[in-house]
């Protein structure tokens, strides 16, 4: 969705938004799976509900996932191996949707060696959104270099899961208290 804004006199230039959701495409098999499986299952409305409002608004969806290990490049078969997981049935609801961009990343950020940042700017990005799993973890990081690059960065709590709630909600704290985020769907 774009929209103009004013930067002087007469002058526009234009706001994209888009959604990014970090680390949904999962199996859960890993050392923190259960947890962050059953914060997944309850925070999943809310993470569905994001996805349906950005699809509704024509707001491009962008996937930055754990590559899992495997960095043949082939999305589709990430999500193959997350359907067939534990999980599966949450994750079928949040996979990509034919022409939403899939981004492989290494480390928790998920602008951390990846073309994360050329994307969003082929789009058009001044305003992202950012909801995934886990919160205190790829979502802080990836939140926080988003805003080093000078993005206007939202988190939607209600869409994001958890590992540890008590460092969830330090993170979320540090980011809207002392990052200046913004927070939606409380």
């Amino acid at each position: 969705m774009r929209r103009s804004s004013q930067t002087g006199i007469g002058e526009t230039r234009s706001v994209g938004r888009a959604l990014l959701l970090v680390d949904v495409i999962k199996d859960f098999e890993h050392e923190d799976g259960d947890r962050l499986l059953a914060s997944f299952r309850e925070r999943h409305a809310g993470l569905v509900g994001a996805l349906e409002e950005a699809r509704a608004a024509g707001v491009p969806v962008v996937y930055a996932n754990d590559a899992a290990g495997t960095w043949d490049s082939d999305a589709p078969a990430l999500v193959r191996r997350a359907l067939a997981g534990r999980g599966g049935d949450l994750v079928a609801a949040v996979a990509p949707h034919p022409g939403d961009t899939v981004v492989l990343k290494p480390r928790y950020s998920a602008f951390d060696e990846t073309p994360l940042e050329s994307v969003l700017r082929g789009l058009e990005v001044d305003e992202l959104v950012v909801a995934g799993t886990a919160t205190e973890r790829c979502v802080f990081q990836t939140a926080t270099d988003a805003l080093r690059l000078g993005l206007d960065v939202r988190v939607r709590p209600d869409a994001c899961a958890n590992v540890n709630e008590g460092l969830e909600r330090l993170a979320l704290d540090y980011l809207e208290r002392v990052a200046g985020v913004g927070m939606e769907g409380r």
